[in-house]
């Protein structure tokens, strides 16, 4: 786990240089345990000069030997590298058996001897999290590489500059000439739709990112002409014929070898234990695959509000795994004395005050000398675990003629899960209708498809308009939005706040759900495998999980989440929220009188409606990301 960064330019090795070691220089806080960098003369004439620079967080095989930037003997290859490649012992037989032979104990060595033995190729090949760059001298290319679910990040900008990358966005900007331009889709997208990550934009128009299950090819001969090629996608049309039970048998057995695998390091580990069946699982498998007397320790956000508090189960988890127990509060002016801090952490604005206690669990875990974290992020997302899936689900029922199973479905999930059974049927209606439809029936209700709080003339001079995007129909109805989850709404925003956040702190965080072998055996499952038709979600994965996991978790009905009390905590830096508002009105995408009648009470010193309260928050962060990194809009 590391830091990364690279440029190819038309300036002298020494120049580079410098360039370089200035942007490793601010991803420091991912990779403090070493650093190394390289320049390369294009040897063609074409004036290029390449620059590579790494900063180490060691993880597997502390020794120097495992250096980067890292080249192998008798290969033009010189590779950057941040992540792990959990089956690097798998690998390193394979490529043994070709012939290949090794110096160091490390995946990286591992990974760059794939490259050398398949190239591209060697991608799908990978069971891990990834970003890396490889300078291949003889054929004259920069080869770049994203994960497939986009765990570890990749950014980069383009130009008659030249072309340059880095792990972070803030160390991009600390490039010369780097735009600070604000990107209005970006910003139509997340303050309209709550969509903070997708795709191959970012929040900055000149900075892109390399999309989830991507690399890119930068020739030296044009490196600002590159374009991403996608090398891996979930087949949203198989389907294997299996019983539940033997459903639930062979997804226990896939889930005990992501997580063994993801057991692997050379330094101390743990759990992020909310106290859900997601985490409580990941715990329970590891104690199973570590052993009774490992040490295990988990680390815990206990709400002060015992409306949101998990803490009994996070207890009986911890009872049950025989872990060491490591639980915190976040006192309520904890925020508002680290928001500055925060904004800075994450580069882009975020959503969600929960990224705060998020950041706090990070930080105990290296306080207390862990440097791994595995935590249950992408179960609900591959399990169809919100309740807002339950709509669709219903939309499939009624989109393939089961009416009268709707019905029932539609009874027994508002039951359930408390939901209001007129909100599921009406989101599912409304996933029928065509999107032409879908607006002016929108309208008519009171919801029209932009925002009040944004300025939309701003957005339409600039080409952003508002549009209903089709929904996926037939069969596989669920999986098309489990999809856009994964790939689109929540993972790439989930695992890009874990990933700056846990690299502040130095600690790598690890996601054992998220893995391609899991994702294509839950997506070849029926429907009602993940949402049964008794509104039972991850319906399968509790069964796998029956005599691992304490029955009385996995019987949990009511689904709290990583919550945090966002309107107390907005009331102890409501001085700093009035200020921010006050700079907010001066963003022209905004439309300050409607934010300031809206937030009215707020103003006031009355509480606001959750609706509001959530809009709010979003209108903060994005006010204090353009203070913090000087945006312009």
């Amino acid at each position: 786990m590391c830091g990364i960064a690279g440029i190819v330019a038309r300036a002298s090795a020494a120049q580079v240089l410098d360039t370089v070691r200035r942007a490793a220089q601010a991803l420091h806080h991912r990779g403090p345990d070493d650093a190394g960098d390289l320049a390369y003369q294009d040897a063609a004439g074409s004036a290029w000069t390449i620059g590579l620079a790494h900063r180490r967080l060691s993880i597997i095989d502390l020794s120097a030997a495992a250096r980067q930037p890292m080249g192998l003997p008798d290969e033009p290859l010189f590779i950057v590298f941040n992540g792990e490649i959990y089956n690097y012992r798998e690998l390193r037989a394979e490529l043994e058996a070709l012939g290949r032979r090794f110096r160091t104990q490390s995946d990286t060595e591992v990974l760059l001897a794939a490259y050398a033995q398949w190239g591209p190729a060697c991608l799908p090949r990978l069971a891990g999290m990834f970003a890396f760059a490889i300078l291949d001298t003889s054929a004259r290319r920069l080869f770049l590489a994203r994960d497939v679910f986009g765990i570890k990040p990749l950014y980069y900008t383009t130009g008659e500059h030249g072309f340059t990358f880095a792990s972070e966005i803030p160390a991009l900007l600390e490039l010369p000439g780097a735009s600070r331009q604000a990107n209005p889709r970006r910003v139509f997208e997340f303050l309209n739709d709550g969509v903070a990550d997708h795709g191959g934009d970012t929040f900055f128009a000149a900075i892109h990112q390399l999309p989830a299950a991507h690399y890119l090819e930068v020739s030296l001969d044009c490196p600002s002409r590159a374009q991403p090629v996608r090398y891996w996608d979930l087949d949203r049309g198989q389907s294997l014929d299996l019983s539940f039970e033997a459903a639930a048998r062979r997804l226990r057995d896939l889930f005990a070898e992501s997580v063994a695998l993801h057991l692997r390091s050379d330094v101390p580990l743990g759990v992020a234990l909310s106290g859900g069946i997601d985490s409580s699982s990941v715990l329970m498998m590891a104690r199973q695959v570590l052993g009774p007397r490992a040490d295990l320790h988990t680390f815990s956000f206990i709400a002060a509000d015992p409306a949101i508090s998990e803490e009994t189960w996070v207890d009986e988890a911890n009872r049950a795994a025989g872990a060491v127990a490591h639980k915190f509060k976040v006192g309520n002016h904890d925020l508002n004395e680290e928001f500055d801090l925060l904004i800075g952490i994450q580069g882009e604005p975020f959503l969600n005050p929960l990224v705060y206690a998020q950041l706090i669990a990070f930080r105990k875990a290296k306080e207390l000398g862990i440097k791994v974290l595995l935590e249950g992020q992408g179960a609900d997302e591959l399990l169809a675990g919100y309740p807002q899936y339950a709509s669709v689900r219903l939309a499939s029922l009624l989109g393939s003629g089961r009416g009268w199973d709707g019905l029932r479905f539609l009874q027994a999930v508002s039951g359930r899960l408390d939901i209001k059974p007129s909100g599921v049927l009406r989101a599912a209606v409304a996933g029928l209708l065509p999107p032409a439809i879908r607006e002016p029936l929108r309208r008519a209700i009171g919801k029209p498809l932009v925002f009040p709080w944004l300025d939309r003339s701003w957005f339409l001079d600039r080409g952003v308009a508002a549009f209903e995007s089709p929904n996926g129909g037939g069969r596989y109805r669920l999986r098309q939005a489990l999809h856009e989850t994964l790939f689109k709404t929540k993972i790439p925003t989930f695992v890009r706040w874990a990933d700056r956040n846990a690299m502040a702190c130095a600690v790598e965080n690890r996601v054992p759900f998220l893995t391609p072998a899991l994702a294509a055996f839950l997506f070849s499952l029926p429907e009602e495998y993940l949402l049964a038709g008794d509104g039972t979600t991850k319906a399968v994965f509790r069964q796998a999980m029956r005599g691992l996991v304490p029955d009385r978790i996995l019987e949990r009905k009511a689904k709290i989440g990583f919550a945090t009390p966002y309107g107390t905590w907005l009331g102890a830096m409501r001085p700093r929220a009035q200020e921010l508002l006050r700079a907010a009105s001066e963003i022209p995408a905004l439309n300050a009188a409607a934010i300031h009648l809206d937030c009215a009470p707020f103003q006031a010193g009355r509480p606001l409606s959750q609706y509001v309260l959530h809009r709010l928050w979003s209108v903060l962060f994005l006010t204090g990301w353009a203070r913090r990194f000087g945006v312009s809009f």
